[in-house]
């Protein structure tokens, strides 16, 4: 199976504010794979945050599931693996840099002095966070679901948020926002307490929410939000795209195409040139004349043959095929 296509792109802040609310109810599966799904990369721009969720069984929004898609190492495969389990004709792009991550601490073992706390912040001035460092405690901390404040911006690091969560949907105006909690256990099996969440992990491993799921044919986030592909499943993040991030705008980043909308491989939508991605659209590939709006585009699964997690079973995307 090769190497995925779809943009491997991560999470950007934007200034604007924007609603946190939990997304639809996408479903899940005894170790579902997607197709070449694997947004999560660290370089810069000016794109925002996200957040999103999923259930049981029969339900994608029940993360406590044996076989849900909340559990990375179940649903779009392991993420250390070489593809995610995605389909060999999907079309994200692979991370444009590969640049190493500058970690001060570590995000999942939380190794810092008493009193602080790993955090994913900005290192380069940028939008985008795309490092780790240790940052104080406050002395009275919100609790996942509250309130909160960040000092400077929304990826500076600091904010008055606990211990393994951060301030998350800053409104750059306000510099407030709502603590959301760090996932639990290890990249290669992350563990989220609240079963309505997913371990949502992008900017090459720097961000590792929990996060509600979504389904992308519904489109069934907050208002200012859209559903966007993860390696651990599809998750509601701020539309980030302004004014640009319709059919064929340029993209590089995982949250700045429109609601119903993906950054793909510029090779696989029509007349997509200077840039590493366009947006193109997602599809319902159990209608029979299901079309694409890009010249030479087919409707393609997005999950292998069988291993789609239920409710998922017809999200297709629209590129030309490889």
């Amino acid at each position: 199976m090769r190497m995925p296509s779809i943009f491997h792109a991560g999470l950007v802040f934007t200034s604007a504010s924007l609603l946190l609310a939990a997304c639809g109810d996408p479903k899940s599966n005894d170790n579902p794979t997607t197709t070449n799904v694997d947004p999560t990369n660290t370089s810069e721009s000016d794109t925002d945050a996200a957040t999103t969720g999923v259930d049981s069984e029969t339900d994608p929004t029940n993360a406590s599931a044996e076989s849900d898609p909340t559990d990375a190492s179940a649903t779009m495969g392991d993420s250390s693996s070489d593809d995610g389990g995605v389909s060999d004709s999907a079309v994200f792009i692979i991370d444009p840099d590969g640049a190493g991550v500058n970690n001060e601490c570590d995000i999942w073992a939380q190794d810092c002095m008493k009193g602080e706390k790993c955090m994913p912040w900005d290192n380069a001035g940028g939008n985008s966070w795309n490092a780790t460092r240790c940052s104080p405690v406050d002395d009275n901390p919100g609790q996942p679901g509250d309130s909160c404040t960040v000092e400077g911006s929304g990826v500076s690091g600091i904010d008055d948020c606990a211990l393994s969560s951060m301030c998350w949907n800053v409104d750059g105006e306000t510099n407030m926002g709502v603590c959301v909690g760090f996932c639990q256990g290890s990249e290669a099996n992350p563990i989220c307490p609240d079963p309505d969440t997913g371990c949502s992990i992008t900017n090459n491993g720097v961000l590792i929410l929990c996060l509600p799921f979504c389904d992308p044919l519904l489109q069934d986030c907050a208002e200012g939000e859209a559903c966007y592909p993860e390696p651990n499943g599809f998750f509601c993040s701020p539309d980030a795209g302004g004014e640009e991030g319709a059919f064929g705008d340029p993209c590089e980043y995982l949250n700045v195409c429109d609601p119903g909308l993906f950054c793909a491989d510029a090779a696989t939508v029509p007349d997509c040139a200077g840039s590493t991605g366009c947006c193109s659209e997602y599809c319902d590939t159990s209608e029979p004349d299901a079309m694409c709006m890009g010249n030479g585009q087919m409707c393609t699964p997005f999950y292998e043959e069988g291993q789609a997690p239920p409710g998922y079973e017809n999200v297709g995307i629209c590129i030309i095929p490889q």
